[in-house]
């Protein structure tokens, strides 16, 4: 199934197009992800980097270490700094879009949270969503629940 989403960051700078098949939608709770959103957790939209098209603006970067140990490529927009995009170095094979820079984010939620050793007390989480206290072994299983969740009518879980 091929799916069209657009976004944009705050300010309008940088456009941009997805057009193919996505592969996952997660919350994390780390630590990096909380600072990032100024809130109590992150989202990562990934999808593969051949399907994201800039049509608008350029992207500023800032790579960091994540809390794994590998190197985080970030992309923001160099006017208002939102967060669009980020990039595992030495990883091609996808890219994690940040959902709230979506046009149209009404069908999607999330299908599992991740890094919940370090969650706000205060979060609840829903129990059909798959759960992990720190980073996934193996995403095969989120891959498996996004797709059995894409009907539109039938959000995956946090609705």
């Amino acid at each position: 199934m091929s799916e069209t989403f657009e976004g944009d960051c705050q300010c309008g700078h940088c456009r941009y197009r997805i057009g193919g098949r996505s592969l996952a939608l997660f919350a994390c709770h780390c630590r990096e992800c909380q600072k990032q959103s100024g809130s109590a957790f992150g989202m990562a939209f990934w999808i593969a980097p051949s399907q994201v098209e800039l049509g608008l603006g350029e992207l500023s970067s800032w790579t960091r270490e994540t809390p794994t140990g590998r190197r985080m490529i970030c992309d923001f927009c160099p006017e208002c700094g939102t967060r669009l995009f980020h990039r595992q170095q030495g990883r091609t094979d996808l890219i994690s879009i940040k959902p709230g820079t979506l046009d149209d984010t009404s069908a999607l939620a999330p299908v599992a949270h991740i890094w919940l050793d370090s969650a706000q007390g205060w979060s609840r989480i829903g129990e059909e969503c798959l759960q992990y206290p720190g980073n996934p072994e193996d995403f095969a299983p989120l891959f498996a629940r996004w797709n059995e969740g894409r009907e539109p009518a039938k959000p995956a879980c946090g609705k």
